[in-house]
């Protein structure tokens, strides 16, 4: 999977349940997406921040591009909106590590941003990124990925929902891998008021949930064959 900052609990139900993980940092931007971008709650609504870019195209790779500085900015955007959930204090410390990684590559800055979010919840899983394997760089798509699962002699692999529309089952059986599809379930939890918003990033649920609460949503999910 690409490097997403702060992604929703579907990215990390999917980092939870495999043995090792590879973040996607050596294949082209997605100007629009959510590399650099996420949801948080404000004022009881849905609000996007983003990371600024410098020189951001998609003609570039992830790991080609780098952050600007409105790192600090965006910090009391989150401490102002976050400030009276019952878990900020110790959210908002790890949010703060996050921000102030002092590394501007995107691809560093972001990974490490899941590594983060990764060792708060106390997942073991093994972060790879693609970039430090010795793959075929010569191939596309759905080829390179089966090259990357034969490079870590992986027998399965698990991919979000999403994937179905790109990989095709048969292509990975005929390599010895089986292909399978996490699809996660909706996950509600208590927010300032009644009214619950939804997709919202990791970050709006370590706010109001504890680390065992988190690892509970973790297993709502299903594996699609």
């Amino acid at each position: 999977m690409q490097p997403y900052f702060l992604p929703y609990i579907g990215y990390f139900q999917l980092i939870n349940a495999v043995e090792k993980y590879v973040l996607y940092d050596d294949v082209q931007f997605i100007k629009g997406g959510w590399i650099n971008r996420n949801n948080i709650l404000v004022n009881s609504n849905k609000y996007m921040f983003n990371l600024i870019l410098n020189g951001a195209s998609s003609n570039k790779l992830i790991n080609e591009i780098s952050i600007s500085s409105n790192q600090t900015k965006l910090l009391k955007t989150i401490e102002n909106s976050y400030r009276r959930a019952p878990y900020f204090e110790a959210a908002f410390s790890l949010v703060k590590r996050i921000f102030e990684y002092k590394e501007l590559n995107l691809a560093k800055f972001v990974g490490n941003s899941v590594c983060e979010v990764c060792h708060y919840l106390n997942l073991g899983t093994q972060i790879i990124y693609s970039s430090d394997l010795p793959k075929d760089d010569s191939l596309k798509s759905q080829e390179k990925v089966i090259n990357i699962c034969k490079l870590l002699g992986a027998n399965t692999y698990l991919n979000a929902i999403g994937g179905q529309k790109l990989y095709n089952k048969e292509a990975f059986k005929h390599q010895n891998i089986d292909l399978l599809f996490l699809k996660s379930n909706t996950t509600h939890y208590s927010q300032f008021h009644d009214k619950f918003v939804s997709e919202l990033s990791i970050l709006d649920l370590i706010m109001f949930n504890s680390i065992e609460e988190i690892n509970l949503m973790l297993d709502q999910y299903e594996v699609i064959l």
